[in-house]
């Protein structure tokens, strides 16, 4: 068990609302985070087939077991129970007294917003960031195997090898969860899809070309992208729609959360390979906008984030809308800096004077490299130093 940030803004929430619910997506470590927040709480899991049973049928005699409350892992697999709790906790709203806990795509997220809308606190609990990575004795010290091995915390609690961990992660998350959520006639053409959005991992979304690469409608490649986002496997990072007179590209990025399993996806099968390969600057892209979305969340913010990009123009890969302040972000895999990294960042003050923005605005640059330093145009940020950049 390493030290989770987000244990801090769960024990806030709990002195505030009757329940708590954690979503995140599978193995990022929302049981381990619960158990070690509220040991004095009753633990009951839904994935055991009698307890869910014992849910399913009889939920008013299943919550009298927990009058003094509980943490009720999987809740999911039993999303009505969250209607019994609204009267529940109606008759008794004593702060803290549930902590759910659950993956969202699997109805969890409607199921709450119909029965628990205020009286919950929502937290969405994502695999380690750098700075709780490093915290596991056998974290790599290095850029290319940090970003190959991802950050899944049982690949580093159980010292599992990276590679196997993931195969086993993608078998079990196509043939159990998206089976239980779409009907899906040939897994094999859904598990082609879930490798085509990892070589497009950090690219505007076209969803006409990768239904046809993918040999599906397009209707079904957006059904199918809202599959992988809801249950944080990707995110797709929208593009910046201030009130600006050129004309901006509107698509909206995707990006996938785990820098490992696009490693994997993308047959990257040691940190050497990805050190030559051709999307080596794009999965960092993808590791790094990762690194800043979970500082939010980690907060229990919501992220406001966006990428920008004319037509014919400037392009910035991260703008971080934060308080008073505009984070304008760049992100090089290069460990050399160039004149060119900060090029795009020089353009853009006169594209968005227009616009609405907040009175500060902090050029960053994040790369491959490990000195800081304060150039006239913006700050050098290694990529050590990523999880800390929004509180520059």
């Amino acid at each position: 068990m390493i030290p989770r940030k987000l244990q801090a803004k769960a024990h806030e929430l709990a002195g505030f609302y009757p329940v708590v619910v954690i979503t995140g997506p599978r193995q990022a470590g929302k049981t381990t985070l619960c158990r070690a927040a509220f040991p004095d709480k009753a633990y009951i899991s839904l994935e055991s087939l009698d307890n869910r049973d014992f849910a399913r049928s009889d939920p008013r005699g299943f919550l009298a077991e927990y009058r003094q409350g509980a943490v009720i892992d999987e809740v999911q697999q039993v999303p009505e129970l969250t209607s019994y709790l609204q009267g529940e906790v109606d008759s008794d709203p004593e702060p803290g007294r549930f902590i759910l806990t659950g993956s969202e795509h699997f109805g969890l997220s409607q199921s709450i917003s119909q029965s628990l809308a205020g009286r919950c606190g929502v937290l969405a609990l994502l695999p380690p960031d750098l700075e709780e990575l490093n915290a596991f004795p056998n974290a790599p010290d290095d850029l290319y195997t940090t970003l190959w091995q991802g950050a899944y915390p049982r690949i580093y609690d159980r010292d599992i090898p990276a590679h196997q961990w993931l195969a086993d992660y993608v078998v079990t998350y196509v043939e159990r969860d998206v089976r239980q959520v779409i009907n899906v006639g040939d897994l094999q053409i859904f598990s082609e899809f879930l490798k085509l959005c990892a070589g497009r991992t950090a690219c505007e979304i076209n969803l006409s070309a990768l239904g046809n690469d993918a040999g599906i409608s397009h209707n079904t490649a957006r059904a199918w992208l809202s599959i992988l986002e809801t249950s944080y496997i990707i995110h797709r990072l929208p593009a910046w729609h201030g009130n600006i007179r050129k004309q901006v590209v509107k698509a909206p990025k995707l990006h996938f959360f785990d820098s490992g399993l696009v490693c994997y996806l993308l047959g990257i099968r040691e940190p050497e390979q990805l050190r030559h390969h051709p999307l080596r600057g794009a999965v960092f892209e993808s590791w790094a906008v990762s690194e800043l979305y979970k500082t939010q969340v980690n907060r229990g913010e919501r992220p406001q984030m966006f990428h920008y990009r004319e037509s014919r123009g400037p392009e910035i890969d991260v703008l971080v809308h934060q308080g008073e302040y505009l984070h304008v972000i760049e992100i090089k895999s290069g460990a050399t800096v160039s004149p060119d990294f900060f090029r795009h960042l020089k353009l853009l003050p006169d594209r968005l004077k227009d616009t609405r923005l907040p009175s500060a605005i902090r050029n960053h640059v994040i790369y491959g490299g490990e000195a800081p330093q304060q150039r006239s145009i913006a700050q050098l940020v290694p990529w050590r130093e990523t999880p800390g950049i929004l509180s520059l």
